[in-house]
């Protein structure tokens, strides 16, 4: 099972010799004179990611507790290889190390997240200070490198007591808990952070994890009802997050990381763009419709019948709370056609030999990154919008002590052409976070695809900076493509 399988059906060189030994050869390269044409405006924050079960490692040090993903990934057959998140990238003592790899990267922002379990082991009740010392460390780092935190509150590490208690998301209680843990965590870095991202990703989670096939942690199989039950409490949580971060952040900016089902025209004519705008409020009627208007459209709520969740006119006040900005993970996105039909658009199977990297979800689209923008922009009125996660798995192959990753490179060449087309036109794209910094631990997948720009020796940890890391050097040295 891959991390977004689920994605299908919802939506979704030949290269020269390269030193990459640290540190002597990351030189950052000379801004060129290329054509204007191609820069990014001024300002544009060029950024990483990771996620902290991830990379940290040290799952049982300074206090932290377990979490779902702990329990999950010691199960014999749940990852490929039984591989685990106990070591990872050992962040949690190399974070130093890889802060200087951004730096020389050049990067301006790094997004990363907070292991609940870390400050709250038991989810909610007593803190533990030293998981939350632990992130006070990293971010002054960050800031003494001139590097900006951009914070996301939950990246999928639920603490395992609010799954034993309250079955998780399913219960409203853990939406609570979300609150009060976002309370504490804004209050106690407010001079440290002021970007902040409440989930990573809500629909990936809960359909992944809580469906009527769950894949992933906690794999807790639900009916209908409850599925669509456990959507709503998780939208209930982030908006007492956001309630939470404004009450104790007065400076923050407020946001989301969510993989919006993408959409865009096969052609670019007005009656199939058209099509494509119809077709992303469809698309995510459970998650962005309830969180950017206040409620679930009435399509939603016929579709699922007596599967409908129950609310209150209160909770949908909550969960529609006013964003500073809007992330988005783009990957891929799905064509439309426009149609005589009750939707307006059909979408067309996409043939066997429609091109893809090694994770075989990720279907190659690189006008996602225009279309997915713009249409968000389009429908539902966003004035700022980051890219909090674009990348790719490749077969990176370490020969020599280099790893000449050109599809990689390939990759982010194609769809930052689309994203500088974007911003090109005035639609607000602000920044670009590229997943991933590191290789690191793909949920399901465990170590076997690699999404990094560095690669990692898990065996001894040595970090390697790829062919891509150059060529991203290079694009945000001089603010265009390169």
């Amino acid at each position: 099972m891959r991390r977004r399988d689920f994605l299908k059906s919802s939506s979704l060189l030949a290269a020269t010799p390269l030193a990459l030994s640290l540190p002597e050869a990351i030189a950052a390269p000379q801004p060129s004179s290329a054509p204007q044409a191609l820069a990014f405006p001024k300002g544009f924050v060029w950024g990483t990611a990771t996620a902290s079960y991830q990379v940290e490692g040290a799952v049982k040090e300074d206090g932290r507790g377990p979490s779902v993903w702990d329990t999950f990934s010691h199960l014999p057959g749940a990852i490929v290889h039984n591989d685990t998140g106990d070591v990872a990238d050992d962040f949690y003592h190399r974070y130093k190390e890889d802060i200087q790899l951004m730096k020389r990267l050049g990067v301006k922002g790094f997004r990363f997240s907070i292991a609940w379990p870390r400050v709250f082991p038991e989810g909610k009740g007593s803190a533990n200070p030293k998981g939350l010392d632990f992130y006070k460390r990293l971010i002054d780092e960050l800031h003494a490198n001139g590097i900006e935190p951009f914070c996301t509150l939950f990246h999928w590490d639920l603490p395992q007591p609010l799954q034993d208690q309250y079955a998780g998301w399913r219960g409203r209680e853990t939406a609570e808990a979300f609150g009060e843990y976002a309370s504490y965590v804004s209050k106690q870095l407010n001079d440290r952070i002021r970007y902040w991202m409440t989930i990573n990703e809500l629909n990936s989670y809960i359909n992944l994890a809580y469906s009527e096939n769950p894949i992933h942690a906690p794999k807790l199989k639900s009916t209908p009802k409850q599925l669509a039950q456990t959507s709503h409490y998780a939208l209930l949580g982030h908006g007492l997050a956001v309630q939470a971060i404004r009450a104790n952040a007065s400076k923050a900016r407020v946001g989301i990381a969510q993989n919006t089902n993408g959409a865009m025209p096969v052609v670019e004519t007005p009656e199939h763009i058209a099509a494509a705008k119809k077709a992303i409020r469809h698309f995510n009627e459970a998650y962005e419709v309830p969180m950017l208007e206040g409620k679930y459209s009435e399509r939603y709520l016929s579709k699922l019948g007596a599967d409908a969740p129950r609310f209150t006119s209160e909770e949908m006040k909550t969960i529609a709370q006013p964003l500073d900005f809007y992330g988005v993970n783009i990957y891929s996105t799905t064509e439309v056609m426009a149609a005589d039909n009750e939707d307006g658009y059909i979408v067309p199977k996409r043939p066997a030999s429609y091109p893809h990297l090694t994770a075989d979800w990720l279907y190659y689209n690189p006008q996602s990154l225009y279309w997915t923008p713009r249409l968000m922009r389009d429908v539902w009125g966003l004035k700022e919008i980051y890219i909090t996660e674009n990348g790719c798995a490749a077969d990176d192959t370490l020969t020599d002590g280099r790893v000449l990753d050109t599809d990689r490179v390939n990759l982010l060449r194609n769809y930052l052409t689309q994203l500088q087309r974007a911003t090109a036109e005035g639609i607000p794209v602000r920044g670009y976070f590229l997943w991933s910094m590191l290789d690191n631990f793909e949920w399901t997948m465990g170590y076997s695809q690699r999404f990094g720009i560095t690669y990692v020796d898990y065996a001894t940890q040595k970090r390697t900076p790829k062919l891509s890391y150059e060529f991203y050097q290079a694009v945000i040295a001089s603010n265009r493509l390169a």
